[in-house]
């Protein structure tokens, strides 16, 4: 490594708002560090992080284990989303194979609250048939999921994404909303009653940024597929 190279290069496996957040603590706490966050590249236009972005995957852990070698990463922390169980498991073996620090950032799950009308399912598949025909469901899910709840019928599904979706969706029956989730349950509540929605379908990734639906859920009195994590 070069004399001028930094002592410290940390690498966040991201993609979640509490990444967002540590990348921007390490830049300002440690100005001598080199502060990398590698983000999936699911999002065209992810909103603007503190140092340094990769974007893309590594190539397995073996590839992930080669990028910390090339770049003298001396920590890496894993702060994906928590159902990434892949990365994550890539980065165990990686940090392994490299024999760095591994710092797991993992939120905890949402905990069910009085005025909760929740249905734990245990797989996306379990929670594609409680869905109840007629029903209007938010599916609140990630792109790559999407296609699983093409088999339902009688269903009108509302989907929210980010990016418009590079081929049309298969649901048979669906409204396509664009943008970010509501930061308040007032905002939610806003969607929920303007699209008539008569459950929530979502994981239990835990965190603030994706709660504001289960707060508006709640106030409403909706019922929510809620698909738990599993080890």
């Amino acid at each position: 490594m070069p004399a001028s190279a930094p002592s410290e290069a940390i690498l966040i496996l991201g993609g979640t708002k509490e990444a967002s957040d540590l990348a921007r603590q390490l830049v300002t706490g440690r100005p001598g560090a080199r502060i990398i966050t590698s983000l999936a590249g699911r999002t065209k236009e992810p909103a603007p992080l503190a140092g340094e972005v990769r974007t893309g995957g590594f190539g397995g852990a073996q590839g992930l284990a080669r990028y910390i070698r090339e770049n003298g990463i001396t920590l890496l922390i894993d702060a994906t989303h928590p159902f990434a169980r892949q990365i994550s498991a890539n980065a165990a073996e990686a940090a392994r194979l490299t024999g760095i620090p591994l710092e797991i950032r993992t939120r905890k799950p949402w905990a069910k609250q009085p005025g909760d009308r929740w249905t734990e399912v245990k797989t996306l598949e379990e929670a594609r048939e409680a869905i109840p025909e007629g029903a209007r469901v938010l599916l609140a899910l990630g792109s790559q999921h999407i296609g699983l709840f093409s088999s339902r019928e009688h269903v009108h599904f509302v989907v929210r994404m980010i990016d418009r979706p590079a081929e049309p969706l298969t649901l048979p029956d669906h409204t396509l909303v664009l943008g970010r989730p509501g930061d308040s349950a007032a905002v939610e509540t806003m969607l929920l009653i303007a699209h008539s929605i008569t459950h929530i379908v979502c994981r239990n990734s835990g965190g603030k940024a994706a709660y504001a639906k289960i707060e508006a859920a709640r106030q409403m009195g909706l019922p929510v597929i809620m698909i738990t994590r599993t080890s």
